[in-house]
Order: C-alpha cells, then structure tokens, then sequence
C-alpha cells in the first residue's frame, strides 16, 4: 500500500441505500479518509462517517484521535453522520478541525441546529472533544504541515467545495456534486484535477438521465469524469456518489462503459482501499 492511504466509508449520493441489490458497492453516504503517516484527513461526514468513528475508536486505544475534517458543502447526505460519531463524545482529548466555507452559514451553527431538539435526543454539549471551526474560501488552505489543500467552487445548488490534497507521497481530488456545462465551474474542476494521481468524481447520472430529466439538479455522470481525465492529465478516475436508484449491476455497466474510454476508471465501494503510490497499477 503506498505512502497515502485512502479508504472510502460512503460513496452514496443522496439517501443511505441499505438494500440487498446495493450492498457490494454499498449505501452509506459520502465520507473518505485519507492518511499519510499519523495524519488523518477526512472528506465530508455522511452516514459513513459513523463507520469511520467506529474504527477510530477501536485503533486508538485511549490515545487521542486527531483529524482534519473538510465539508463540502450542508446537504443531508454530506453531514448526517456528524451526530452519530462517536470520537466526537469520547474523550476531551480528542481534537477534530473542521474545515468548510461559510459562505451561507458556519459549519458549527449547522451543526447545532441539526443536533437541537426536536430533530436529536442530545445537543453539542453532550460532545467531549476539542472541535476547531475554520471558514475557507478559494484558494489554499493552510494546515502548517507537509499536506497542501486547495480548495475551488463547484457548481451545486447553494454551492460546494472541491479539494485538492497534495503532499509528496502523490495528489488525490475530491469533487463531488458538481453539474457540468458552465464555463467557470468546468475550468475550476479541470484546474483541480491537472496531473492528479486519482480524481473522486460526481458520477451520479447516467449520461442519458442528465440530458432527459436531470439538468440542474447539481449532478454529473461518468462521461463528463472522462472528459475530465483527458483534459486534466489525471491518472484515475474513481466514480462516487452514486445515485440511490442505481443497484450494483448497474454500476458494473458503468464501469464497463467507462472503461471503453479510459481503462483506468472504477466505482467508488464502501470500504474499499487504495494507496495513490500504487492506484495507477490497481486499475484494470
């Protein structure tokens, strides 16, 4: 496994699809773990997120759980783990930075109103652990270490963030829920990706659901990720989001389809892992 390990926890847009037919790619909502040595990142807090928590809470054995948390954007399917995380009530040593725009509200007020009542038996105070809020806009975000993020507008009903992590093990982006076809958002997505390792791409649709019924609806498909692929340099696409109607055998047709244009493509699965060092070998 190369030097950055990602790991994905939820790679369903949408709604959680816990159906027997969705179940080898799986239904959790977004959420990618990301490490590099001691580091933890951490991209979007779907129910995927309680997953992640889980496993933290097992690794760590007491010792205080450290992660830098980047939320692209409000949506349900985007924050409804934020609750159900349990470092985050574990212990006051633990310390989470939460990294997202608060162009149309801070992250730490969505939070509170998601946990107040009548909506969650507990509020925030019932959470132990440090918890860091900080507002980012375009442009790189400073995290003092040996990992740059860049972050870019995409383009998505009340807006969301896209993500470029770099460090000298490789470059992994994160762009997920973003519509094609307007000419500023399509260059910021295409800057994002150049000469990138892997892409973790919107792949929602199906080429011919977007132009029959889902045109601004702030979702993608897997041609427009090709597009992407060709014109930026990167190296991988990974499909993401996938949307709650579309059941493993679907996705395998995907895949195949895609494959027919660039052959280093795959679907997002939950629990999947891939060392960037290595992802340009894995695919096939």
């Amino acid at each position: 496994m190369g030097l950055m390990r990602v790991k994905f926890w939820g790679v369903r847009g949408s709604t959680p699809t816990p159906q027997p037919e969705n179940l080898r790619y799986g239904g959790n909502t977004s959420c990618v773990e990301v490490r590099l040595k001691d580091a933890l990142y951490v991209f979007d807090c779907g129910t995927g997120f309680r997953l992640l928590g889980q496993q933290l809470e097992h690794e760590s054995k007491g010792k205080p759980v450290v992660a830098h948390i980047f939320v692209s954007h409000f949506h349900w399917d985007h924050i409804q783990g934020i609750p159900f995380f349990g470092p985050l009530y574990d212990s006051a040593e633990n310390r989470f930075i939460f990294h997202c725009s608060s162009r149309t509200r801070s992250l730490k007020r969505v939070m509170e109103e998601q946990m107040a009542s009548p909506y969650f038996p507990v509020d925030m105070s019932e959470m132990k652990a440090r918890r860091d809020f900080y507002d980012i806009e375009e442009g790189r975000v400073p995290l003092g270490d040996e990992v740059t993020i860049e972050a870019t507008w995409l383009n998505h009903p009340q807006g969301c963030m896209g993500f470029r992590l770099e460090s000298k093990h490789g470059v992994l982006v994160y762009a997920t829920d973003n519509e094609p076809g307007d000419p500023i958002f399509d260059k910021n997505v295409r800057k994002l990706a150049a000469g990138a390792d892997v892409l973790i791409y919107d792949a929602q649709y199906l080429p011919e659901e977007y132009e029959a019924r889902k045109r601004g609806w702030g979702h993608s498909h897997w041609r427009e990720g090709i597009n992407i692929v060709m014109e930026s340099g990167a190296k991988e696409l990974i499909l993401f989001h996938h949307d709650p109607d579309h059941d493993d055998t679907l996705i395998d047709k995907v895949v195949r389809e895609a494959r027919n244009y660039n052959p280093r493509v795959r679907a997002a699965a939950e629990g999947m892992e891939i060392g960037i060092e290595q992802a340009a070998a894995q695919a096939h």
